[in-house]
């Protein structure tokens, strides 16, 4: 089992990134939460992870806190609830939104996020409100090095790869360009996945 990583960021490509150790390259897939918070390409990091082992692949999230780690966890055993839905939950909230989604038994709010229906928001709920001492205890440090804000790398096509991520996290493409539509395209590929989510959910 891969706990941890710290290497050197290599490649971002939302929700994509890969982590250079002693000349491994680990591709993992992350929540836009950690990935907003990441430096630029080049400098080095600190990941929690989590090792998810299929017939046909093995896959490698990562996260930016112990906490988000833990939150992961306890969604994918959500009936319903794969490692797909569970990141664009985390994408979408924090943990402490979901945790008063959960409290406050806001199904409204949580059908806001992608893949998440009528149903789902109400197994969510039901379902997590029994979990929370797996995850709720332990607020730990946040991710050691994180970008400054607005300092993250920009591209040229910051505006594509936002709208990529978004359908990557399970938004519909005519949904994704809707939600980016009034931002600022100079803004990095991170500031406007960041804007769009906090957007979508106050909307």
């Amino acid at each position: 089992m891969i706990g941890r990583l710290k290497g050197q960021l290599i490649e971002k490509q939302p929700p994509w990134i890969v982590v250079d150790v002693h000349g491994v390259g680990y591709e993992l897939e992350t929540s836009m939460t950690t990935l907003v918070a990441l430096p630029p390409v080049g400098e080095g990091i600190f990941l929690y992870t989590h090792l998810t082992i299929r017939d046909d692949a093995h896959l490698l999230y990562g996260f930016g806190r112990e906490h988000e780690r833990a939150l992961f966890r306890a969604l994918i055993k959500v009936n319903g609830v794969g490692p797909k839905l569970a990141l664009a939950i985390l994408s979408g909230m924090d943990e402490d939104a979901f945790m008063r989604c959960v409290r406050d038994d806001d199904s409204k709010a949580l059908t806001k996020l992608p893949g998440v229906g009528k149903k789902t928001a109400e197994r969510l709920i039901i379902e997590m409100r029994d979990r929370f001492p797996e995850w709720e205890n332990g607020r730990d440090t946040t991710l050691p090095l994180e970008a400054a804000n607005g300092q993250a790398t920009h591209h040229r096509n910051s505006l594509a790869d936002a709208e990529s991520a978004l359908v990557s996290l399970g938004y519909k493409p005519t949904e994704a360009t809707k939600m980016l539509a009034d931002l600022d395209g100079s803004q990095s590929t991170e500031a406007l996945i960041k804007a769009a989510l906090t957007q979508r959910m106050k909307g």
